[in-house]
């Protein structure tokens, strides 16, 4: 297993006084080389599990265990750096880790390669389109070569179409470097088409309402009579618990 929670509990602290819970005795395990997705309604703690998972946010009681040794995360806003060209910002991990620029600069031009910006590394994010930004964002994550990256609603801010495309390509990476991802995603068929499992989160304070297993053949076919039914049954279990 790439990852293990058990009973899991975490706090917030209300005006430095009073603790409010913040995840309630999460419970679940990712295996090495699986696609997961996280879902549930606003409020469920879905981005405070993230922080947990990467050790940002202290727990309570319970037990995380992490097996994986080079995490690495792409963010919903893309938080590049906007004095920074695409090329720059690509290799800005590297960069702080001390390698050397002919080294970490290479590395970034193989990465930009991947997600096939290329032909804009000279270019500044005020420049880019969203897509073009997002893929910044993810060939920073790996420039790492990452063995377990995390996703925060990466398709959120996009178009349908360039959505669609950069699904494709991640789906092709993922393949490529045999990692784990973990996505937070309120996009139902996004997550049914990406993932082998999807966590639903409750919220007050966020909780596991059930975890679904998706065992629709690769590549997945989103207009399956089965795919609707996946679909269908994820919304009904949202409409239920929002």
């Amino acid at each position: 297993m790439a990852l293990v929670l058990s009973r899991v509990n975490a706090h917030f602290t209300d005006e430095g006084v009073r603790e409010q819970p913040a995840l309630s005795d999460i419970t679940f395990s990712i295996a090495s080389g699986s696609f997961v997705s996280v879902i549930g309604p606003s409020g469920a703690g879905k981005s405070t599990l993230m922080r947990v998972i990467l050790g940002l946010m202290p727990i309570a009681s319970g037990e995380v265990v992490r097996n994986f040794s080079r995490p690495a995360m792409v963010f919903q806003n893309y938080a590049l750096f906007p004095w920074l060209s695409a090329l720059d910002n690509v290799a800005f991990g590297l960069r702080m880790s001390g390698m050397e620029r002919t080294r970490r600069e290479r590395i970034a031009r193989e990465k930009l390669k991947e997600v096939g910006l290329s032909h804009l590394e000279d270019h500044y994010p005020a420049a880019l389109s969203g897509g073009q930004r997002q893929r910044v964002g993810l060939a920073r994550a790996l420039a790492i070569s990452p063995d377990f990256l995390i996703m925060d609603e990466p398709f959120s801010n996009l178009d349908t179409i360039t959505s669609e495309a950069l699904k494709t390509d991640l789906l092709k990476i993922w393949r490529a470097y045999g990692m784990t991802i973990l996505m937070v995603n309120h996009l139902i068929p996004d997550a049914i088409e990406l993932s082998d499992q999807i966590i639903l989160m409750g919220a007050h304070p966020g909780h596991i309402e059930k975890t679904v297993e998706i065992n629709l053949p690769r590549p997945r076919d989103t207009r399956s009579e089965s795919f609707f039914k996946h679909v269908d049954q994820l919304t009904e279990n949202i409409r239920t618990i929002s």
